[in-house]
């Protein structure tokens, strides 16, 4: 922030400029507003011209020093000068200049390098009792007019200093790195109403005061800045950032933050496991067709990013085993309806009574697509696919329903041959052969079902999964699926997937390009 010292400043050739400045309802001059700040920072027209300034006189005993303080009549409250000659303590002891050495004229300096000054007096005019200066890194210099009783109540640094020599008259702080801020925290330390006064801030412009704030041990001013920034909206996730960064920061040092970290952390440990499973579980049981199909999307975009973040490695084992929990209860609750819908009672029922059980089988089947979905994303779909290949009294069931009821389920086999064939899940050599057994020809008799009647079904790329899934089996077991599947071609064609790339592969690899001499004996 800068270091304070006791000095005192140079004459120099400076710029004089009014700066505009507020006043509060306490009746004192506050800090300059940040447009008339800023706009104090920027250099004339380059095309005035300076005024040289006149030769020196021939004796300086002759005539007394006026500075431009003494020179203006009667200080008004919180007047604001920029002086050419604004000095912390007079020095006595300067030479004064040699008669013998001729005037001669100054050289013209340039106008952006001469630096500026800002003289600010806060409180009653006249009862200031300590001089503060801030200089900026930019040239900027402000001096302002504080006492000193205020400066040790409001500030423990500023009291520190104090208390080391009691006879200080002006105190100086190098190197400011926001000069604008700082004089408007010190000019908060005359407010009695702090908190109406940084209500029109931006989150910005608060987390600059409350560092500020922090150096100066402006307990009373980060209080109020913690208070506003608990209350304001943030906006986007850069600025949230930020908040929780400085926040953070102050943590450590005895300061009330938990108000503002609540908002971004929880009470308990366990509650984003909980809260997790609690809306994986509304999403499961929502019959609202848009409002599931949103949410499904909006969490699995969420898992997603959680999966890129390295912090969540931790956590990972916990979220698949909810979620396959979850997966469990889905096709527990998928055999009782299939059961259910498979019963010659239920044939026998009217449509509109069938209805609801139809609805369930959809409902339940894209919860499954849904989560294994997830779990793909998490690159922890192997005992997923284990779990689907042994469910042979699903398999079963499936073709003793109408394809209306079933096809659904045939969605999941067709996504797990994707995922398979494109090396997202890397299951056994047995459950591979176990899953094209088990649930290959289900999916075969609802392929004519699947094109026509299901909107997110991918002919083409449902058919290259199941063509490299074969072809990741031992050759005996390709050519066992393939012609098995050259029987269901030729009796249905489109109605049956098209593995012609995987069959001219099996092909190839059995007779025109044997491996069996080139193999070594067991």
């Amino acid at each position: 922030m800068g270091d304070i010292r006791i000095t005192r400043v140079e004459q120099s050739q400076t710029k004089i400029k009014s700066v505009p400045i507020a006043v509060t309802p306490e009746g004192f001059w506050c800090c300059p507003t940040p447009v008339g700040f800023q706009k104090s920072l920027k250099p004339q027209n380059p095309l005035n011209k300076l005024k040289p300034s006149p030769p020196a006189p021939k004796s300086s005993s002759q005539k007394k020093e006026v500075s431009v303080s003494e020179r203006k009549a009667g200080p008004a409250p919180s007047r604001l000068v920029v002086s050419d000659a604004q000095q912390c303590n007079d020095d006595p002891e300067r030479p004064p200049p040699s008669p013998s050495v001729p005037a001669q004229r100054a050289p013209r300096p340039k106008l952006e390098s001469m630096p500026k000054k800002v003289a600010i007096e806060f409180g009653e005019p006249g009862t200031c009792d300590i001089k503060l200066l801030l200089l900026g890194k930019q040239g900027f210099c402000v001096k302002l007019s504080v006492h000193k009783d205020v400066l040790k109540e409001k500030s423990s640094f500023f009291a520190d200093k104090l208390s080391e020599q009691s006879g200080l008259s002006c105190l100086q702080v190098d190197d400011c790195e926001d000069v604008e801020i700082y004089v408007e925290t010190v000019g908060l330390m005359y407010c009695k109403e702090m908190k109406q006064r940084l209500m029109k801030q931006s989150v910005s412009r608060i987390l600059r005061i409350l560092k500020v704030a922090e150096f100066l041990g402006f307990s009373s001013c980060i209080q109020s800045c913690l208070e506003y920034l608990e209350a304001v909206p943030w906006n986007g996730e850069e600025e949230e950032e930020k908040v929780i960064s400085t926040v953070l920061r102050l943590q450590g040092d005895g300061i009330g933050v938990n108000p503002v970290l609540k908002r971004v952390s929880p009470d308990t440990s366990n509650a984003p496991k909980d809260t997790l499973s609690h809306i994986v579980e509304l999403v499961l049981k929502s019959n609202e067709e848009r409002g599931r199909r949103e949410m499904k999307s909006i969490v699995l975009k969420l898992l997603r990013e959680n999966n890129s973040l390295p912090s969540s490695a931790g956590s990972v084992d916990i979220c698949n085993d909810m979620i396959y929990k979850s997966c469990r209860s889905c096709l527990d609750s998928l055999l009782c309806l299939f059961n259910q819908a498979a019963e010659p009672e239920f044939k026998e029922m009217p449509s509109d009574n069938k209805e609801p059980v139809v609805k369930h089988i959809a409902l339940e089947a894209d919860n499954l697509s849904w989560l294994l979905e997830i779990l793909i994303d998490k690159q922890a779909a192997e005992n997923f696919t284990v779990m689907w290949a042994n469910h042979q009294e699903l398999a079963a069931l499936h073709g003793k329903l109408p394809i209306a009821f079933r096809y659904h389920v045939s969605c999941i086999s067709g996504r797990l041959y994707v995922s398979i064939g494109r090396g997202e899940v890397l299951p056994s050599k047995n459950t591979r052969q176990l899953l094209l057994q088990t649930w290959l020809q289900p999916l075969i008799n609802d392929y004519n079902w699947l094109q026509h009647g299901c909107r997110t079904f991918d002919r083409k790329l449902v058919e290259e999964g199941i063509g490299r899934t074969i072809l990741t089996l031992p050759l005996e077991d390709q050519q066992s699926i393939l012609l098995s599947w050259v029987g269901s071609f030729l009796k249905t064609g489109d109605g049956c997937p098209n593995l012609q790339r995987a069959f001219e592969v099996w092909w190839r690899r059995t007779f025109i390009r044997p491996y069996a001499e080139a193999m070594p004996d067991a």
